[in-house]
């Protein structure tokens, strides 16, 4: 593998510190993982780096990935085609089996579905490359807590109802739906629900430490795990293409363009209404049930902690922006929009050292790029 750099494709906008960004990439470089970086503000890419990969290579983000099927279940909203307090169980029946008949579909984008895993952790887990079997493991499965009543971390069971929603509500799978009216809009090209076969090449191999670290690594980097259209954690991309996604939902759902006069006018792909509505926060100050910690959630996304007691342990790595949006995948992968400061933030790399580690060292890259554009 080989280092490189990216240049902007425009001007950096008056402002930038160049000298806390250089110390952001320096923290990457010293950790010694393959990494890329990506930081946009206001539409200008400011860096876009690659440390021991190509700008091409792909990464599997973990939950990262989240809120794209989020968003695309408010896409839908948005069209008429759902209501986000429509029972799950309309459009898919099993699901209502042993009382779940309660949960809406926003009960799900919360995370308050009372459903973190269909059974096991490690039951799901093992299904997680079998979509059939996932789906039936949640239609079997029996809630935890009430719907609505506490905040749960839903890890895997999130993507797997969401994307069968999706299927159910327009007879289309999820991979396919997000390829077309989101990332084909979005122009991105890198971006893959399930990794296909000719891009394998491409894809970036895991590095996990700890007990169990090789016996999950080795599951994780197999072929079939990555092809398999996993929406919680499964999506294959670049730091490029995850800062655009990010780019886009600040400038209130439409695709900036590249004219010179900075003008917005690329496709739109959501309303700025249903941008804002993703973002409303849902839950503070609970513990959530299922990560042991307190966090901040909206429908779909973290959001960044407010300086609260409650927020030292959570809320999107700890970042202290109350109206920062995005999501972490296992303190691995993570990407984040601040409106205040104008920053799309993608950072990505195959190594994971647990938890508390890797959300240390986001932190501190995000302290960075945060002083580089005086929002420190």
């Amino acid at each position: 593998m080989t280092s490189s750099s990216a240049a902007p494709p425009g001007p950096v906008p008056r402002g930038m510190d160049p000298v806390p960004l250089e110390r952001a990439w320096d923290l990457v470089v010293r950790r010694g993982a393959p990494a890329q970086l990506c930081v946009i503000r206001d539409g200008h890419v400011v860096l876009d780096r690659s440390y021991r990969c190509e700008p091409g290579a792909l990464f599997w983000i973990f939950s990262a990935g989240k809120p794209y099927t989020a968003m695309l279940v408010h896409l839908l909203a948005e069209r008429g085609e759902l209501s986000l307090d429509d029972p799950v169980a309309r459009w898919w029946p099993e699901f209502a089996q042993h009382g779940k008949g309660a949960i809406t579909i926003r009960h799900v984008l919360q995370h308050r579905a009372g459903l973190p895993t269909a059974g096991s952790f490690l039951g799901d887990a093992l299904a997680i490359a079998d979509w059939d079997r996932s789906v039936r493991r949640i239609e079997r499965a029996h809630s935890r807590w009430p719907a609505g009543e506490v905040p749960a971390y839903e890890i895997l069971t999130f993507g797997f109802i969401l994307g069968e929603l999706v299927r159910r509500v327009t007879g289309v799978p999820v991979a396919e739906l997000l390829r077309t009216e989101i990332l084909e809009p979005l122009g991105v090209h890198d971006t893959h629900l399930g990794l296909p076969d000719a891009a394998w090449s491409r894809h970036v191999p895991l590095r996990i430490r700890g007990p169990l670290g090789l016996p999950v690594q080795v599951v994780l980097n197999q072929q079939r795990t990555r092809r398999a259209v996993i929406p919680s954690a499964g999506i294959s991309t670049t730091a490029r293409d995850l800062g655009a996604f990010y780019d886009m939902l600040l400038n209130d759902g439409r695709v900036r363009s590249a004219r010179p006069d900075g003008e917005p006018s690329g496709a739109v792909i959501l309303r700025p209404e249903t941008v804002a509505a993703a973002r409303v926060a849902t839950s503070h100050d609970e513990v959530d049930r299922f990560a042991g910690f307190a966090m901040r959630w909206s429908q779909g996304f973290q959001l960044g902690g407010d300086g609260s007691p409650a927020d030292l342990r959570g809320s999107l790595g700890r970042l202290d922006l109350p109206r920062a949006f995005g999501h972490n995948g296992s303190s691995c992968c993570i990407g984040w929009a601040d409106p205040d400061s104008g920053i799309a933030f993608a950072y990505l790399t195959n190594r994971f050292d647990g938890r508390r580690a890797g959300a240390d060292h986001q932190l501190a890259l995000a302290g960075a790029v945060l002083e580089a554009c005086g929002s420190t």
